[in-house]
């Protein structure tokens, strides 16, 4: 099983945007709710955006109204739009498995890729 690749990150002020993508494997990516989960410092990995395979989606309320997620099935990629960032946003993001319900317990077979560093200065 291959990990996800993500890609995206970077540096930006408070009230700037990025657009994370991440690329994962067809056996994980076909069949899956795929989502967006954020680890900050000594903080746990949460879920924040969740895309059903139909393309409806779910939002962390720390989130919604902020980040956009969208999947295109027919390149196995899905993508976070974060538009208004703030500070509180600051962390690694890793794409994955996930659940509409916002409540995926991931398991030892959800190999995880490096994520990239979103970070946003006040």
């Amino acid at each position: 099983q291959v990990q996800p690749v993500e890609s995206g990150g970077g540096l930006v002020q408070a009230g700037g945007s990025l657009r994370l993508s991440c690329a994962a494997s067809a056996n994980i990516f076909s069949v899956n709710t795929m989502g967006w989960y954020r680890q900050a410092p000594g903080k746990q990995r949460e879920l924040v955006a969740a895309i059903t395979i139909d393309g409806t989606t779910n939002y962390a309320v720390s989130v919604k109204g902020r980040f956009t997620i969208s999947r295109d099935n027919t390149k196995g990629t899905v993508y976070l739009r974060m538009n208004s960032l703030k500070p509180e946003d600051t962390a690694v993001y890793y794409c994955n498995r996930a659940n509409y319900g916002l409540n995926y317990i991931p398991s030892a077979y959800d190999y995880w890729g490096q994520g990239t560093q979103v970070t946003v200065s006040s």
